[in-house]
């Protein structure tokens, strides 16, 4: 299916990873810093960037709390070197079974401008097991439709329990009911994310959550700077499910 690409625009990205996404022995899993991330965004075009960071309950990336203050300083920093863009502080907080279904206290969450929610392998909280097994397509007899309802009451505890922006790749990593999330997005407000990085939404998750009154958000998901912007994949996905573009709030139609 040939695309036009040159027709629509990308205005913001709302899921960045830096090396504050710091894993095990000062490996990092974000490969840039916070104003190259920046920079990047500025030689793409963008109006709007996001730093999001995962949340501090992975076991192997997640930012440190500590370092928050830090990230700030850097935030503003890029900000006096690129006064025309937005420039936001957020974290990709870690979906799991917790009073508050994430990886982020209550009392953490105003220390960043949004919350995004997603959920990743490696968390304690999550099902650590099945999920992983499940993802590579393999299913034990009736544990998908058990995970399934497990992964999907979880995700919606979060969306309700709190201010979740967007809700990165969902569907991703395990199995998720999309239809039960995107009717949570409706009702709170959330985006459902279309990730550039990941295959989720796919074309036919993007149709089954067409039918509610939900917007989308294409993300790059970049974890090095140079993925900072790139959209084409996940822009391809939302135009095969014929979404309409008008409801992707970052994206233009020239």
């Amino acid at each position: 299916m040939d695309m036009d690409f040159s027709r629509y625009v990308l205005t913001a990205d709302y899921h960045t990873h830096t090396r504050y996404s710091k894993g095990l022995v000062c490996y990092y899993h974000g490969k840039g810093t916070i104003l190259e991330n920046v920079t990047a965004a500025s030689i793409r075009g963008l109006s709007e960037i996001a730093i999001t960071d995962h949340g501090p309950g992975h076991m192997f990336y997640g930012l440190s709390m500590e370092a928050v203050l830090e990230m700030r300083q850097d935030v503003q920093e890029a900000k006096e070197q690129f006064p025309d863009m937005k420039i936001e502080l957020g974290v990709e907080a870690n979906i799991i079974h917790s009073r508050n279904g994430l990886d982020v206290k209550r009392s953490d969450v105003s220390k960043f401008d949004f919350i995004n929610a997603g959920y990743h392998h490696g968390v304690p909280g999550g099902d650590m097991i099945r999920n992983p097994i499940c993802s590579y397509g393999i299913y034990p007899s009736g544990s998908r439709e058990k995970l399934m309802a497990w992964n999907t009451e979880m995700a919606i505890r979060a969306i309700y329990e709190n201010p979740v922006r967007i809700l990165t790749h969902p569907g991703d990593k395990g199995p998720f009911d999309v239809e039960a999330l995107a009717k949570a997005c409706q009702e709170r407000g959330t985006l459902l994310e279309i990730n550039n990085r990941h295959e989720h939404l796919t074309a036919e998750e993007i149709r089954k959550t067409m039918e509610y009154d939900v917007s989308y958000v294409i993300d790059s998901d970049a974890h090095k700077p140079e993925e900072v912007g790139t959209y084409e994949g996940a822009l391809r996905r939302a135009l095969q499910a014929e979404l309409p573009v008008s409801r992707i709030v970052n994206v233009e139609e020239r």
